[in-house]
């Protein structure tokens, strides 16, 4: 993934160096479990360890002679261990060192999502917390409803996002697995013992059958989960432009003092984090695709899936670890309007008050379809002429005959809306 979008400590785990440092520790780790079994001299690894050192350069360099990544690391390493490196990657093939490794790094990366997941939380619950009363209208197609609160929009990404943590953690267990089983992954070459002491020692669990590559229905998982948590926060960003827009202006993001919205307006204040994270989640939702055709190899192993992994392994962490942290950082930060939220709520001239209407019609004798049919009408009339709903309900002789107007006021009161919001909040917030 390019600077721009790329944090440190999550980079750091995808670079060539960290790689190879993952390989030396896996075939050492493999090599100390050979001297424990019998098949390698005592003190071989130790020996290794000392004078193993990675030269990323070098590995490229061999690596263009003899187009074999694997074998230009051993090369590397061995030209200065010397004659002891002949113990190492014995009876292994080299996907039993790219697998495991790939699935390490899928589980640090993850690690880290984790912790951005965890720090979106606490600002979600924050913000709930704070305007859990803070009154505004919903929408459905865009278009008034009823009164929410600001609060509960905030809850309802609050339990989104912990229902991504959920899947993540799953999708971590899942891709936590190591194989070391040799060629077609029937042990032929290596002791089942040498997979079970390297899965144990790198914290991972054994594959149980590997056809020679850790079956890639666990990585096509991993992604979608990825791609799932990348939708929620496109659907968090796609909210905030839209409240944003000049005529809504309910939320704002936080502006700068020296920030600049427009080379060609100065007084542009634009939504660019939100549509950032909206483009970064497109992104991300691509690489799902891949993982799921890497899931179809031909017979027990092919390397179509290769190139299509070393692209949207690194490129899916690090852009998911920058989305969350960017959107966690919105929220922090998030300049919220409550005037502007009652201003836009009063718009309608409460004509979210219909369903009231429309139900208590219903209690008292009218059919539904009847009272719907009233309602609606008064109701149309009412934004057609931009009059208050409740005018033209006190004028409808069919209303006051069956309700009467100490009745209908009440009707009208808008803590009715609100009333059941803490029940939300305890159920989410236990």
């Amino acid at each position: 993934m390019i600077n721009r979008y790329s944090r440190k400590e999550i980079k750091k785990i995808w670079e060539d160096h960290n790689k190879y440092n993952n390989w030396l520790k896996i075939e050492l780790a493999a090599c100390e479990a050979m001297e424990k079994i019998g098949s390698v001299p005592r003190g071989v690894s130790k020996k290794i360890k000392s004078k193993a050192k990675i030269n990323v350069e070098r590995i490229s360099f061999i690596e263009n002679k003899v187009k074999h990544d694997v074998i230009a690391f051993l090369t590397s390493i061995n030209e200065r261990v010397g004659s002891d490196g002949r113990h190492l990657h014995k009876g292994m093939t080299s996907s039993d060192i790219l697998d495991t490794c790939y699935n390490l790094q899928l589980k640090e990366s993850g690690e880290i999502l984790l912790k951005d997941l965890d720090a979106l939380l606490k600002s979600f619950k924050k913000q709930a917390l704070k305007h859990k009363y803070t009154i505004c209208i919903g929408r459905s197609h865009g278009i008034h409803a009823e009164p929410i609160t600001f609060g509960l929009k905030m809850l309802s990404y609050y339990q989104e996002f912990s229902r991504n943590k959920k899947r993540l953690l799953k999708a971590i267990d899942e891709i936590s697995t190591c194989a070391i089983s040799g060629a077609v992954g029937t042990f032929a070459n290596v002791d089942p013992r040498v997979e079970k002491y390297v899965a144990k020692k790198l914290k991972l669990r054994i594959e149980p059958v590997s056809t020679q590559i850790i079956p890639r229905d666990r990585h096509a998982y991993f992604f979608s989960v990825l791609g799932i948590i990348a939708s929620s926060v496109e659907r968090v960003a796609v909210e905030i432009r839209h409240l944003q827009r000049t005529e809504v202006h309910e939320v704002e993001e936080f502006f700068g003092q020296q920030q600049k919205g427009s080379s060609a307006m100065p007084h542009k204040k634009n939504p660019i984090l939100s549509e950032n994270l909206t483009g970064l989640s497109r992104l991300i939702r691509s690489y799902v695709f891949p993982a799921l055709e890497n899931v179809v190899l031909w017979h027990e192993r092919d390397i179509s899936h290769s190139a299509v992994e070393r692209n949207i392994g690194p490129d899916s962490t690090i852009t998911l670890d920058f989305a969350l942290d960017r959107l966690n950082s919105l929220i922090k930060n998030l300049n919220i309007y409550p005037k502007n939220m009652k201003k836009n709520l009063d718009l309608t001239n409460g004509l979210f008050f219909s369903q009231r209407i429309l139900l208590e019609l219903t209690n008292v004798g009218f059919s539904r379809e009847k009272a719907y049919s009233l309602v609606q009408k008064i109701a149309l009339n009412s934004w057609k002429t931009n009059t208050p709903l409740y005018d033209n309900i006190i004028n409808e002789t069919k209303i006051l005959s069956k309700i009467p107007v100490n009745k209908l006021k009440k009707l009208f009161d808008l803590k009715f809306h609100t009333k059941r919001i803490n029940v939300i909040f305890k159920r989410c917030l236990k």
